[in-house]
C-alpha cells in the first residue's frame, strides 16, 4: 500500500505553487504568478516565470537522496564544464554566491537550486552527422570527467547498482509469489555474470561520467548538444555514457558506435575493453530501474506513470528480459573492426 492509499502525505505535497514561488522569491527570483511543473520523477521540477520577463527552472531535490557534499558536486562538475566551454545546463549562482538553497516547508527540508530555462528537442540519433557530433560532445564531457575525481559522489559498479539493489528490492517483499523464484534465480545469475565482467575489467579507468545520458537528457539547440540533468554524475566507464546512444541489431549497434567513436577520438580516448561491459551495463540499468520504481512507490508520481509497475506480468517480463541479457553477456563482446 502507498502512502496515499494510507492516507500519509508525502513530502512533495508541500510543494503547492505558493511555496515553490515563495522558495524562489527567498534567493532573488521573484515570480509573476505563473509555474509549469516539468516532467520529472526523482525530483520535482518547475518552470517559473519572473517579473521581469525571463523564467527559470526550478530543481526541488528528493528529500533524503542526496547529502549536501554530494548535491555541491554535481553542481561544481556542471560549472567545471561549463568552463571548459562544453555545454551545459548549470544552477545559476545565486544572490549569497552559492548554488544550492534551502528552505523549510511546512515542516519539510528541501534544497533546491535554479536554473536558466533552455529550450530545445531531442537528438536525432538516426542521422550519422548527430552520433558525431555527440560523440565530440561526450569526448570533450570526459576530457574533463578524467582530469579529478569525484570525493562524494557514488560509484556504477556491480554492487552500487546491482547487489545492492537487488537486497533492497527483495526486503521491499513486493514481487509475487508465483514469480519471486524465477526473477530471483535470473537476477542471481545476471549478477554472477555481471561480476565476471567487471572483474576482467578492473583495469580500466574510472571517471567521472554522466551517468544517466540517455536521449531525453541531451537537448539539442541550433548550437548543438547540451546536456542536461547531472543528478546521476557518478564515478565509472565511459562506455556508460555511450552506449545508451545504441540501438538495434548487433550489427547496428556497432555502425552506431563506430560513427560516435569518429567524433569521441578527436577529445578523449575509449579503451576497448569496456566494450565487454555494454550488456553487463544494460543488465544492471534493469535491476536498479525495477528498485528505483519499488522504493518510490509511495510517491504518487509513480503509480500514476507506471501502473503496470510490480504486477504479475511485469515481473514474468523482467525474468524473462534478464534470461534474454544473461545469453548477451555470453555472446563476444561488441567489435569493431580496425580502421573504425
Amino acid at each position: 500500500m502507498s502512502q496515499a492509499d494510507a492516507g500519509v502525505r508525502h513530502p512533495y505535497d508541500r510543494l503547492t505553487p505558493q511555496a515553490v514561488l515563495e522558495a524562489l522569491d527567498a534567493v532573488g527570483q521573484r515570480g509573476d504568478g505563473r509555474l509549469l511543473q516539468l516532467n520529472s520523477y526523482e525530483n520535482r521540477v518547475f518552470q517559473v516565470f519572473l517579473e521581469d520577463g525571463s523564467a527559470v527552472v526550478a530543481k526541488f531535490y528528493r528529500p533524503g537522496r542526496w547529502t549536501d557534499a554530494q548535491i555541491l558536486e554535481e553542481h561544481a562538475f556542471a560549472w567545471e564544464l561549463a568552463d571548459a566551454e562544453v555545454p551545459v545546463v548549470a544552477p545559476l549562482r545565486l544572490p549569497d554566491g552559492r548554488t544550492l538553497a534551502q528552505a523549510q516547508i511546512d515542516g519539510q527540508p528541501f534544497r533546491y537550486a535554479v536554473y536558466p530555462r533552455c529550450a530545445g528537442h531531442g537528438p536525432e540519433l538516426d542521422d550519422p552527422e548527430t552520433l558525431r557530433w555527440l560523440g565530440r560532445f561526450l569526448g570533450r564531457l570526459h576530457a574533463v570527467g578524467a582530469q579529478a575525481p569525484f570525493l562524494h559522489r557514488r560509484r556504477l559498479d556491480a554492487e552500487t547498482f546491482g547487489h545492492a539493489a537487488r537486497r533492497r528490492l527483495l526486503a521491499l517483499d513486493l514481487i509475487p509469489p508465483a514469480q519471486l523464484d524465477g526473477w530471483r534465480r535470473a537476477c542471481e545469475r545476471a549478477l554472477a555474470a555481471i561480476d565476471v565482467a567487471f572483474s576482467n575489467s578492473r583495469e580500466t579507468r574510472q571517471i567521472r561520467i554522466h551517468g544517466d545520458c540517455h536521449p531525453g537528457n541531451i537537448l539539442w539547440r541550433a548550437e548543438g548538444p547540451h546536456i542536461v540533468d547531472l543528478d546521476d554524475a557518478c564515478t565509472g566507464p565511459a562506455i556508460q555514457d555511450l552506449w545508451m546512444l545504441l540501438s538495434g541489431t548487433r550489427e547496428a549497434m556497432r555502425g552506431q558506435l563506430a560513427t560516435v567513436l569518429e567524433g569521441y577520438r578527436q577529445f578523449a580516448r575509449l579503451d576497448l575493453r569496456e566494450l565487454a561491459l555494454i550488456e553487463p551495463l544494460r543488465t544492471l540499468r534493469m535491476i536498479h530501474h525495477s528498485a528505483w520504481l519499488a522504493e518510490r512507490w509511495s510517491d504518487p508520481a509513480f503509480p500514476a506513470a507506471f501502473p503496470w509497475f510490480g504486477t504479475p506480468g511485469y515481473w514474468g517480463q523482467q525474468t524473462t528480459q534478464l534470461n534474454e541479457q544473461l545469453e548477451a553477456m555470453a555472446e563476444e563482446p561488441l567489435a569493431l573492426s580496425a580502421w573504425d
